[in-house]
């Protein structure tokens, strides 16, 4: 029976790259808030439902 300890998984280096130059989520071609395959009808409701209610 051996009583060595196991071996540990390698410490995460830092990275010391510029994070401005990685494509973030938001750089997509992808609008903020646009919701693939709604239609004109979904967006009126949508748009009634979060009415707030100084707007009725």
């Amino acid at each position: 029976m051996s009583t060595a300890p196991e071996p540990r998984a390698p410490k995460p280096s830092l990275i010391f790259d510029d994070p401005l130059d990685q494509q973030s989520s938001d750089d997509t071609d992808r609008g903020w808030g646009e919701r693939p395959g709604a239609d004109s009808a979904a967006d009126l409701k949508r748009f009634l439902d979060e009415k707030p209610p100084h707007h009725l």
